[in-house]
């Protein structure tokens, strides 16, 4: 992290009297009225600000969604913009029509009072000038500038040959910039954790150019969806430690990627099975509920947008979490704030038997069970031809004998002000408490072996959790020792 990132923050905000934002990617598929309603409501009660809608086509199912969408959104104060698709789109042309109908909407969004864009890539694309800067300010600035529209442009250019060295010298046509790869380890890195090396360097380079930079957050990645596109992309514990990141580096605006895309495996909120068309990413995403996520997602958000720069400043004014288990124990130390770590590995074994407690102990040694989670999935041999390392997240509950169908890799929790330990069976888990005392512990199955090592669930157990608000209430709480991840046979 550069220090020069937070002077430079500072003077990037007496320019912009625009707030600090949140926005999830939301891919744009076939959708009823009714869920289009669902999820911009569920996106309203996490403390998202907008949708940035990923539009790939321009046929009906597509422009209707889009109609749905900004229709569910009147009412609300929670708005919508484009980011255009560039790896299905071929010049801006195509998309210009339909942008132009609905920056007017009252449900657009506005950055520095003008309609905000993004794209996924695009950077390599030229349109048949001299140059990819030159097509974009011809065929897109330009052309919307001779309709009378002003466009505050934060495309994901990362695709651009060197990025993110020089970018704001290549392309002086964006107003900002959006990093897409720089959300996961990249698949270059090796066995290493996310870095924020990119994120730092633009961020510092954007403020000297008095433009902004927008970073990303994500869980993981995992796709299978034919024979060139299936990968995974590490994430045990990726949510917490870019949520560390991001909190550090203050960006002026943040992404969540994505809502609800179902086929790489890293949303956060509802899919639908409208929008899976004849895919078969049902295979592997189907009954795998990641909307625990939100339960950690939206204290982070407060806390970005109320500018902490610290986990340990994430609260809940309740304990919540979340989990995704296998079956491997271990120990991870906590502190006041957002917790987080993980145990690598994978091992076969029964559903029900994957649990995460967060304990409180007494003077006396008695513990007394806060948050649990148990997951409901088995790890066993593939039988479809699909090795599934989706996770399943489930949200963490007071009832100390909840089970729930979303557990099969990753956890998250918040809890009071403490100093904790975790140890969960099976891979990454966080914690966050707001005394400084806290232990969660992490149970798993001793295992069905499969029979011929292929696992149809890499199950991870991680943990993630904040802190409550009030100090008042952290005050009169009990430490809480440790997180402890159990095995049962």
């Amino acid at each position: 992290m550069k220090a020069p990132s937070a002077i430079l923050l500072g003077a990037t905000f007496a320019r912009h009297v625009v707030a600090v934002a949140v926005f999830a990617h939301y891919m744009v598929g076939s959708i009823t009225q009714k869920h289009a309603e669902t999820d911009i409501q569920n996106a309203i009660n996490v403390g998202f600000d907008a949708f940035a809608l990923n539009l790939m086509s321009l046929e009906a199912w597509s422009t209707e969604a889009v109609d749905s969408l900004f229709t569910a959104a009147e009412g609300t104060n929670f708005k919508l913009f484009f980011s255009f698709d560039m790896s299905h789109f071929t010049d801006p042309a195509q998309f210009l029509p339909i942008l132009k109908q609905y920056v007017n909407h009252d449900g657009y969004y506005l950055y520095d009072s003008k309609p905000f864009v993004s794209t996924f890539v695009g950077g390599q694309l030229t349109f048949g000038l001299s140059s990819p800067n030159a097509g974009w300010q011809s065929s897109f600035k330009a052309a919307l500038s001779d309709a009378g529209v002003d466009v505050f442009f934060v495309p994901d250019f990362d695709d651009t040959s060197g990025y993110p060295d020089s970018f704001f010298d290549t392309f002086t046509v964006v107003d900002g910039a959006f990093s897409w790869e720089s959300a996961w380890p990249y698949m270059d890195a090796g066995f290493a954790n996310v870095s924020d090396t990119v994120d730092s360097t633009m961020i510092e380079a954007a403020h000297n150019a008095s433009k902004i930079y927008m970073m990303p957050l994500s869980t993981f990645q995992f796709k299978h969806l034919d024979t060139i596109n299936n990968w995974y992309r590490r994430g045990e514990s990726n949510l917490y430690i870019r949520m560390g990141q991001i909190l550090a580096l203050h960006p002026d605006l943040v992404e969540v990627i994505t809502w609800n895309d179902s086929g790489e495996g890293h949303y956060v909120g509802n899919f639908w099975n409208e929008s899976l068309g004849d895919t078969n990413i049902a295979e592997y995403a189907g009954g795998f509920d990641h909307t625990g996520w939100q339960q950690v997602i939206s204290p982070f958000i407060t806390a970005y947008k109320n500018g902490a720069s610290h986990l340990s400043e994430i609260t809940a004014s309740s304990n919540v979490g979340v989990i995704c288990n296998n079956n491997l124990i271990g120990t991870a130390a906590g502190v006041t704030g957002l917790n987080g770590g993980s145990v690598l590995g994978l091992a076969a074994g029964r559903a029900n038997t994957q649990r995460v407690d967060v304990v409180e102990v007494g003077s006396d040694g008695t513990t007394t069970t806060i948050v649990a989670a148990t997951g409901a999935k088995d790890v066993m041999a593939e039988t479809s031809g699909i090795c599934n390392y989706n996770y399943e997240v489930v949200a963490m509950s007071g009832d100390a004998s909840a089970s729930s169908s979303k557990a099969t890799s990753t956890s998250a929790i918040s809890s009071t002000p403490s100093t904790s330990s975790t140890k969960a069976t099976s891979s990454p888990a966080s914690l966050t408490s707001p005394t400084p005392k806290t232990t969660a512990t992490a149970s798993s199955p001793t295992g069905n072996p499969a029979a011929d090592g292929a696992l149809r669930e890499a199950s991870k157990t991680a943990a993630t959790g904040v802190s409550r608000a009030s100090m008042a209430l952290i005050d009169t709480l009990p430490a809480v020792d440790s997180l402890v991840t159990s095995q049962s046979s």
